[in-house]
């Protein structure tokens, strides 16, 4: 029923009134229902849409929406970029929304302790305002941190609290993935089988090679026969296919670990080579780890992957430098991101310090070498 709401959703032509007033719903049923390509397309309409008509108490909401989707399509310097837009437009306008994207990072991350803190700190007021989606993310995004971690039994504790409400629109469906991958690394396989049912139902109803592909993924972490490695294959095969590629990355880490224990070292270092260089680049340090470690007990030498403090620019000096690299001047600059020309040159002359670099011209190559992708216009 929700994916022909979608799709009809998607194939009426509305008032651009109507649009705004309906695409945050929209874009929350197309990451219920997993369906990557309309969940993608519609938050970057629904980004372009606010911005154009000037829908300021709008476009904060859009731009968190869109931030998840670039974080889970690997993209995190633009998605440290569009946070970083989203709060300036908080701050330009007085709006009392809080932004949580500082703890998403840190789960994404893998960092307890930052993650735990951030949470603590946020938890009273977003219970004071009635937020109870806020505690579910959250509960998920622990989760997803704790996996990364190992930390298996407590993985599965936040997963079941993350899917609690079965009908929800907010994160059961993606936190399903999780709960199943920890109660089968827990020693917990019976805890998973509702939840694999249900994630069944979503994949079956939806056909999306991101849904299919994760159902797959987590199908061959609970099934001990030789029917294991074609689940693994054809998850890898499906979410290749896809836009989230950290789903992919997650496939191949699973995959690598199944080989390992099957005494496959060779095939085992092939997937996991793929894992730790895709986590790496997409900053999931926790996950990279747990890649590299299974790496390491393959008889392989992986040396962790360290960022040097010079070329760490924060959120607001990423934007400013991929848009004075895309030729912007400092009044347009600016006027995107609610900064004075002057605040925009001082953020440039310390982004040329950082990167070794003296001009706009060199501000390309230098972003390339730190890896910053480019922020869409």
């Amino acid at each position: 029923m929700l994916k022909a709401a979608l799709a009809a959703f998607r194939d009426d032509e509305l008032a651009e009134e109507e649009e705004l007033r309906w695409l945050w719903l929209a874009c929350h049923i197309a990451r219920a229902l997993c369906d990557d390509q309309a969940w993608d397309e519609l938050t970057a309409q629904q980004v372009e849409l606010a911005r154009r008509s000037g829908a300021f108490a709008l476009l904060p909401v859009a731009l968190d929406d869109r931030f998840t989707v670039e974080l889970f399509a690997g993209r995190i310097d633009v998605a440290i970029a569009v946070a970083a837009e989203a709060q300036a437009v908080i701050d330009a306008t007085g709006s009392h929304l809080g932004l949580s994207t500082d703890i998403t990072l840190a789960n994404w991350r893998g960092r307890d302790a930052d993650a735990l803190a951030l949470i603590d700190a946020h938890r009273q007021d977003v219970l004071r305002r009635g937020e109870g989606l806020w505690i579910r993310e959250h509960d998920w995004g622990s989760a997803v941190r704790y996996n990364a971690l190992g930390r298996y039994d407590d993985a599965l504790v936040a997963a079941e609290r993350a899917v609690e409400d079965p009908h929800g629109m907010g994160v059961p469906a993606w936190a399903l993935a999780d709960l199943v991958e920890a109660a089968a690394r827990s020693g917990h396989p019976e805890r998973a089988a509702g939840p694999l049912e249900r994630l069944g139902e979503i994949a079956a109803a939806n056909g999306s090679d991101f849904a299919l592909g994760i159902h797959a993924r987590v199908s061959a972490m609970l099934d001990d026969s030789e029917t294991a490695e074609p689940l693994y294959r054809e998850a890898i095969e499906r979410l290749a296919r896809t836009r989230v590629r950290v789903s992919l990355a997650r496939a191949h880490l699973v995959y690598g670990e199944w080989l390992r224990r099957q005494g496959r070292r060779v095939d085992a270092r092939e997937e996991l080579r793929t894992a730790h260089s895709m986590l790496s680049d997409m900053q999931m340090e926790a996950f990279a780890e747990r890649a590299r470690r299974e790496l390491v007990a393959t008889g392989e030498i992986v040396r962790k992957r360290t960022v040097e403090t010079r070329d760490e620019l924060t959120p607001q000096e990423v934007q400013i430098a991929q848009r004075a690299a895309d030729g912007r001047t400092n009044a347009e600059i600016g006027a995107q991101l609610f900064l004075s020309p002057r605040t925009v040159e001082w953020h440039l002359r310390k982004v040329f310090g950082k990167l070794g670099v003296g001009s706009r011209k060199e501000l390309r190559s230098a972003l390339s070498d730190v890896g910053s992708a480019p922020v869409p216009a």
